[in-house]
């Protein structure tokens, strides 16, 4: 999946600025920092639509949250890399830029009763099927995201569905009846499928150390980061009743029990005593923060650590501040870690480097024996494929996965969609997971089928078709300018 991803991602990106509204309150990814151009105020201007680098930011973490879902959780920031997830994310935006231009020049815009109904459809701000502004600040205010801020997003998304909602793909009888002769081409096939397990590796150091050596650059140390840091304990205090009554009022919102009911006073005592203290707490380390940065912090209260992806006791909020610290600006403002909060100065940053033979010895044995299974059995194929007895199945289309019950969904998927892409009546097909199908096609016939499944209709691809020339008239219109170095 990953290798189809990576061939098709510059389609996939054209689809997903197209896709529908969702409320996102996934976690906040980010990558570090970069230098600007005179325009520091704007990463990147499109037409008269400038891109800020908040958007940015929210682009490439929505979009992490995307690929991270889809990869059912095995993605990590060396795959975001090897996708260029940062410039996807940069490029999701200037194609949003881009539609807006052509919004603006129809003078469309999105009214306040749109957003309104539209924000009121949304479950996740309903109660009993009806939308409760209570709700809707409470679940804005814990995803960190300010009214104003979701709602200009939502009104551009709106905008930008209002706008492709002007350009309609119709689909032509003619053009329906060519999917469906397609859907209901069927084989019937001899095959057998030749797994990795059948393939025994030897793995001595002697074997290791060449494959080692071509690639030993993809071998690198982590990037870690030595640091002095202060602690500022969590502060509790004793409050007056007027206090508490004056800080309940203010966020009573905040104060709810298991079913999301405001909590009285009474009840949410202990909450709001609980909620002055991190207030209070966050105050005084401040004050230690700018004492610090003057040198007038109390020397014996410095600790020091080394911190690294694999290796950090303080949570991966801290590391991605720490991550931004420079010489030039060494100190963080407080980071809050578990009921404390700690301030950090970089001592030293040390690069990454190539690991030795030794060092990297863990990571290389699997890789080496995936890809010594793949070439082997690859040749096992290309030996076998023409003489070889296997299992003969029915009359199966493309989309017949299922009764190909010796590979799996994703196998059985990509086997045949190669397949009925081949010309080759006799073949092999190697497949993603490392197996390799070898096949015979027996016998053709087209069935009597009608495809009424929508994923697979002409509308998606003519639909596919338009948007890609859309953006492509778009930009030849429209100029666009970068001003952000490394993308």
């Amino acid at each position: 999946m990953i290798t189809w991803m990576q061939k098709h991602k510059k389609y996939l990106i054209v689809t997903i600025w197209i896709s529908t509204i969702a409320f996102v309150g996934a976690g906040f990814v980010g990558w570090g920092q970069y230098d600007y151009g005179d325009k520091a105020g704007a990463v990147a201007k499109v037409g008269s639509v400038e891109i800020t680098m908040g958007e940015l930011q929210k682009s490439y973490s929505d979009l992490y949250n995307q690929y991270a879902q889809i990869f059912k959780g095995d993605f990590d920031e060396e795959k975001a890399k090897s996708f260029g997830l940062q410039s996807q994310a940069l490029n999701f935006l200037t194609q949003q830029a881009l539609v807006l231009n052509l919004a603006k020049s129809y003078s469309l815009d999105v009214t306040g009763a749109e957003l309104l109904e539209h924000l009121k459809s949304l479950e996740y701000f309903q109660k009993d099927g009806v939308f409760n502004k209570d709700i809707y600040k409470d679940v804005l205010s814990k995803n960190n995201l300010k009214i104003k801020d979701y709602e200009a997003n939502v009104k551009k998304e709106l905008l930008i569905k209002k706008t492709l909602m002007l350009l309609p793909i119709e689909t032509k009888e003619s053009e329906s009846k060519i999917i469906d002769t397609a859907m209901s081409i069927a084989d019937k096939l001899d095959y057998k499928v030749l797994k990795e397990e059948i393939i025994t590796i030897e793995t001595t150091d002697e074997l290791l150390k060449p494959f080692w050596e071509k690639m030993q650059n993809s071998f690198m140390s982590e990037v870690s980061y030595d640091v002095k840091y202060l602690k500022q304990p969590k502060v509790t205090k004793e409050y007056d009743e007027a206090l508490l009554a004056e800080h309940y009022n203010e966020n009573k919102a905040n104060f709810k029990d298991g079913e999301g009911k405001i909590l009285a006073l009474d009840m949410a005592k202990e909450q709001v005593k609980s909620a002055l203290d991190a207030k209070e707490t966050k105050k005084e380390a401040l004050k230690k923060y700018v004492a610090y940065k003057k040198g007038e912090a109390d020397v014996s209260e410095l600790q020091q650590a080394t911190l690294l992806a694999s290796s950090n006791p303080f949570g991966a909020e801290a590391l991605d501040v720490v991550s931004k610290l420079t010489p030039a600006s060494p100190f963080s403002k407080p980071v809050l870690v578990g009921e404390e909060y700690l301030i950090f100065e970089l001592v030293a940053l040390n690069a990454a480097k190539p690991k030795t033979f030794e060092e990297a010895k863990a990571e290389l044995l699997p890789m080496y024996v995936r890809d010594q299974k793949r070439i082997k059995l690859l040749e096992l194929a290309k030996n076998s494929f023409a003489t070889f007895n296997g299992k003969t199945t029915d009359f199966i289309t493309a989309n017949d996965s299922n009764k190909l019950t010796d590979l799996t969904k994703d196998e059985a998927d990509e086997f045949l969609s190669t397949l009925f892409s081949s010309q080759e009546k006799r073949g092999y097909i190697a497949l993603e997971s490392g197996n390799v199908v070898m096949y015979n096609v027996m016998e053709q016939r087209l069935l009597s089928n009608t495809n009424t499944d929508p994923n697979n209709s002409i509308a998606r691809v003519k639909s596919g078709m338009f948007n890609e020339g859309l953006i492509k008239a778009l930009q030849n219109k429209y100029k666009t300018e970068i001003f952000i170095q490394g993308l």
